[in-house]
């Protein structure tokens, strides 16, 4: 079954451009376009429940209604959707932003199709946080420089997580950006070897998303 996801953009020729590239996919099916963030919350009144997409590319600069004041608004009305951030922005202010707002993954506008399509697949199927690998260097600066419980970062020096080599190895390629099926490539593993895998690590550390994942990671010195 293909996932139906929206893409909300303000110019014309974006909202073409992604549709007929993800709807060559056979995973992928656009089933809404909007033009702003007032756009898109005016068109998902009046849908059905089994009628929304699952998953939403999200510009941010947009008028009337960017996206990240839409995602904000938009994760409160729709907690079950996903929204993945498709930009040409890449600094520490934009990417921080859309985090707080409840964004699940922050991709460049140039990156290829079918790591879009990748991207899109793993969020709706595991909830994982794509990034593009340069996103999610300049998060894991983020999440290095932000302040932690004491008590969660005592567990993260003392605890021992008791991963194996190769789940230390799968988490450092997800650290460092890759995607679930890039991983599987680059360690000639099967995708669905590569799901298992993951999910264990996220077992042994106790967290739910990447972002968890990451920074138990780097700061209990895991990688």
């Amino acid at each position: 079954m293909k996932i139906p996801i929206g893409i909300v953009d303000d110019k014309s020729q974006n909202r073409l451009m992604f549709s007929e590239r993800l709807n060559f996919s056979d995973d992928i099916n656009v089933t809404l376009t909007a033009s702003n963030g007032k756009d898109f919350l005016d068109q998902m009144k009046a849908l059905d429940f089994d009628k929304r997409p699952a998953v939403i590319l999200m510009d941010i600069e947009m008028p009337e209604m960017d996206g990240i004041a839409t995602v904000q608004t938009a994760k409160v009305l729709y907690p079950e959707m996903h929204f993945l951030m498709l930009t040409v922005f890449d600094d520490d202010d934009k990417i921080f932003e859309a985090i707080k707002a409840g964004a699940d993954g922050y991709l460049l506008k140039n990156e290829k199709a079918s790591l879009i399509v990748d991207c899109i697949v793993q969020l709706s199927e595991s909830g994982s946080a794509p990034m593009s690998p340069r996103i999610a260097r300049k998060t894991l600066d983020l999440l290095m420089n932000a302040t932690i419980p004491k008590m969660q970062k005592e567990n993260a020096e003392k605890y021992d997580y008791a991963l194996s080599d190769r789940e230390t190895e799968i988490l450092k390629l997800t650290v460092d950006g890759y995607g679930y099926k890039q991983i599987a490539q680059k360690l000639f593993l099967s995708s669905h070897t590569v799901k298992k895998h993951i999910a264990n690590i996220y077992h042994k550390l106790h967290v739910t998303s990447k972002a968890q994942a990451i920074k138990i990671a780097t700061k209990g010195g895991l990688i």
